[in-house]
């Protein structure tokens, strides 16, 4: 089943400029987000020759990125291991697939832009986690390498899977675009389609399951199994230098932040509190796991800001922050069995502030923004805080009708937050605009930038 991906378009002005400057393509991202179907399919269609190395799947290939990073001994060794793989002057591109496993072979990049024969693209799921070989001094490929952060499926890539035709999203975009109020039928079918989006997530082969089956209970299977693929991965990357050993004490401290995640967002105040896991913890002990989560990209956090106001990142504050999965599908299959029904029924229970913050943080990180939000002691607290070009933003994200009093009283004090230009409210209601708050139906978080 193939899935139309978004950074396909990145790929391409890749390629487009390696005219002016050559630069391998480094794709990162978490596994099993189709970084390895998605590059193939590329590559294929860009290229007369593809030659592709899985370093996973052929740990043999390591012994041809030797100790000399020659490109013709290079191109030698691995002809010679890959029978019937073809290397053609402008004409070929190398795919190293799962690069992380091999430190030579990320130092070679640097070898074959230089020599500007090949073109090559490499993947990585753990890249910034495992390590690399200290006899590469400068295995990284510093002004040679054109990365990219690849993500999960966002909702409208979800939305070209289950086969929603190009014009009905288009009249979606345009209704917000225009802020006009969209179709009562049109309305009906993207609540529902969101729904399903939130409880799948967009691991595709999640996605592949639920289309296959619509069967909740394989797609919970599914993404348990991805679950407990992506914790076998805490203990077998958390070495720095190839070696076989683990810290297991790190490896506790990222097992507990992980599993807790479902509970700290069910709280009122979703800030995370390490004593939620560890009575005698200390945010400092437990940032090292917090990263290593982060740097995987299972998770991202959401700062709170001193003020909110211009600029975001240098008012965040950098102990204070809530952690968000990556992946709404992850959330929902961390929580209770059954909550699958009870969202797409629209009764989320204890969970619904959870998973409502869940679907907008899934939508603005697979934008690649960061998050922030505004909470002061008194409580007042808003739940997102947006950078735009006039100012900023705030953004509530409301399961049901509900007061907006904090934000009502940030707008009205426009001498101490000047700043501040509007709401936005994210709930499950049409679109609607009074004064400076604009409300939007949930589903709309993937149009917001």
């Amino acid at each position: 089943m193939e899935f139309k991906r978004k950074i396909i378009r990145e790929f391409e002005t890749w390629k487009n400029s390696l005219k002016s400057k050559r630069k391998a393509l480094v794709i990162k991202g978490l596994r099993q987000i189709g970084k390895s179907y998605i590059v193939e399919k590329f590559a294929r269609g860009n290229y007369p020759n593809v030659v592709k190395i899985d370093f996973k799947k052929e740990p043999r290939m390591k012994a041809c990125f030797g100790s000399d990073l020659n490109v013709d001994i290079l191109v030698t060794n691995i002809s010679a291991n890959k029978p019937g793989s073809l290397f053609v002057p402008g004409k070929t591109v190398l795919i190293l697939d799962e690069i992380q496993e091999c430190s030579a072979a990320r130092a070679s990049l640097k070898s074959f832009m230089e020599d500007g024969r090949f073109d090559v693209i490499a993947t990585g799921s753990l890249l910034g986690i495992k390590g690399y070989n200290s006899k590469y001094s400068g295995g990284v490929s510093v002004g040679f390498e054109h990365t990219l952060y690849m993500k999960a499926m966002d909702f409208e890539e979800f939305l070209w899977a289950i086969g929603i035709d190009e014009k009905t999203i288009s009249y979606v975009r345009d209704c917000f675009a225009n802020n006009s109020p969209i179709s009562e039928a049109v309305h009906n079918a993207f609540t529902r389609y969101f729904r399903e989006y939130i409880c799948v997530g967009g691991l595709p082969d999640v996605v592949k399951k639920f289309i296959e089956t619509r069967d909740m209970n394989q797609v919970r299977a599914e993404q348990l199994d991805l679950i407990e693929g992506y914790k076998d991965d805490f203990a077998k990357h958390l070495d720095e230098n190839e070696e076989e050993k683990v810290d297991k004490a790190l490896l506790a401290q990222i097992n507990k932040v992980f599993d807790s995640l479902p509970s700290q967002l069910a709280k009122e105040n979703k800030k995370f509190m390490v004593s939620k896991i560890d009575k005698r913890g200390t945010l400092e002990l437990y940032s090292s796991a917090i990263q290593w989560l982060v740097d995987y990209g299972l998770v991202d956090r959401c700062h709170n800001l001193s003020v909110p106001e211009f600029p975001l990142e240098g008012n965040k504050i950098a102990e204070i922050f809530k952690i968000y999965f990556t992946d709404t599908g992850l959330l929902v299959a961390s929580l209770d069995e059954g909550a699958a029904g009870h969202i797409l029924s629209g009764d989320m229970g204890i969970y619904k502030g959870a998973v409502y913050e869940e679907s907008f943080a899934d939508a603005y990180l697979k934008k690649g923004k960061k998050l922030y939000y505004f909470s002061k002691e008194s409580g007042l607290e808003i739940d997102f805080i947006l950078q735009a070009d006039d100012g900023v933003r705030l953004l509530e994200v409301k399961a049901k009708d509900g007061r907006t009093k904090a934000a009502s009283e940030l707008l009205k004090n426009k001498d101490k937050y000047h700043d501040i230009k509007g709401l936005i409210r994210l709930k499950d209601s049409n679109v609607g605009i009074v004064d400076n708050i604009a409300t939007y139906p949930t589903y709309m978080s993937f149009l917001i930038d």
